[in-house]
């Protein structure tokens, strides 16, 4: 019953999927023809002025509802970043499109104007017609798992990320990628991979051979995720894969969870707060956003400052707040509990005060602030 639930609600959200996505003709000079591609803008699209990271998806005519379902539905929760899925259908090209030589593993004839294709004509097309960020990921499946990474072979990578799930490898893949990733210092670049015990046996067997080659590799500019999923096929993996494959890339840009306020946070030797800001500043440089601060990562810091009685932080919380939100009483309200912590009660009175006239905020409202004050004038007399 419950594999049924599960069934209809992703039909009906490939349904709702389907409704929101663009086809569009691209004439390819390089290929001599014209291939369709499928665009899922985001919710907000028309109604703002962002930019927004694109991922790019082969195998479109199976592989794009799932993924852009995936995206819209981790966006909406803003676990990920809004972005634009881009998709290649291959159904009757794919052989040809993946075409590489048996003897030097790269692509060859129609493999390597498919390759050309993305990098000269598809993607410059996309960022020259909407609004995108400088963060790309790249998704595939099989032969075209295989593909997508030689895409990060090139002396300047096209995608910052790789979703590579149960890659049929071309004989020197491995040595490619593991050569690549032991010396690639341009910025961040993610990689995903992923098989089954129920996968086919060449390419679970390719697929663990890879990431034991690459897993001892020590390069920081690399950050690598493997999973290996007990019982999904071949073709059911993506199904499995994809949302694993998102919450790795982007799990810096998640809010901040119980397990990270309780593993990370509370663990600190030093300022909660900076770690705050060098969250929020780490997401800017890898995908180009700038993200306000989560009113919920806030109250986390906010937590952690009141357990580990460091009440010097809710200074510098406050101050932080205030630059974020300066229309609300979140900054106030931490500069007043500061002022009440470090033994200053009058000024903690007038600060709770003066939050009268700013907006409500994160369960913070202007009747708790006058209760604040009114606690303290009781409790010294005022």
């Amino acid at each position: 019953m419950k594999q049924l639930l599960y069934f209809l609600i992703a039909l009906l959200s490939i349904q709702t999927i389907n409704s929101q996505v663009k086809y569009e003709e691209l004439n390819s000079n390089i290929l001599g023809e014209t291939r369709q591609v499928k665009i899922q803008l985001p919710r907000g699209y028309e109604g703002s002025d962002k930019k927004y990271p694109i991922i790019f998806v082969l195998d479109a005519d199976y592989l794009f509802e799932i993924v852009a379902g995936n995206v819209d539905y981790y966006s909406y929760w803003e676990d990920i970043p809004e972005s634009i899925v881009v998709g290649v259908n291959q159904l009757e090209t794919r052989d040809a499109d993946c075409l590489y030589s048996e003897q030097n593993s790269l692509p060859m004839e129609t493999g390597s104007k498919f390759f050309e294709f993305v990098g000269i004509e598809l993607m410059p097309y996309i960022e020259g017609k909407y609004r995108t960020e400088n963060f790309r990921v790249a998704v595939g499946h099989g032969e075209t798992a295989n593909f997508i990474n030689y895409w990060m072979l090139k002396p300047v990578p096209l995608f910052q990320a790789y979703v590579s799930l149960s890659p049929d490898l071309a004989p020197d893949m491995t040595q490619f990628l593991t050569e690549r990733m032991s010396t690639l210092k341009e910025g961040k670049t993610f990689y995903y991979l992923a098989t089954s015990d129920s996968d086919v046996k060449r390419n679970r067997v390719q697929v663990e051979a890879l990431n034991k080659s690459i897993s001892g590799i020590d390069n920081k500019s690399i950050l690598r995720n493997y999973d290996l999923f007990e019982g999904p096929s071949h073709y059911s993996l993506p199904a499995h894969a994809i949302p694993k494959a998102l919450e790795s890339i982007f799990l810096v840009f998640q809010p901040i969870s119980k397990k990270e306020y309780k593993e990370v946070i509370l663990e600190l030797d030093g300022s909660p707060v900076d770690y705050l800001t060098e969250k929020y500043t780490t997401i800017k440089e890898l995908f180009g956003i700038d993200k306000p601060i989560l009113i919920n990562d806030f109250k986390a810091v906010a937590a952690a400052i009141k357990k580990k009685e460091n009440w010097e932080y809710y200074e510098i919380l406050g101050q932080l707040a205030r630059k974020e939100y300066p229309d609300a009483l979140l900054g106030t309200y931490y500069m007043a509990r500061f002022y009440e912590e470090t033994g200053e009660p009058k000024k903690a009175m007038k600060a709770y005060q003066n939050g009268y006239v700013l907006d409500e905020i994160g369960g913070i409202t202007k009747d708790r602030m006058l209760e604040q004050a009114e606690q303290i004038k009781t409790d010294f007399g005022y």
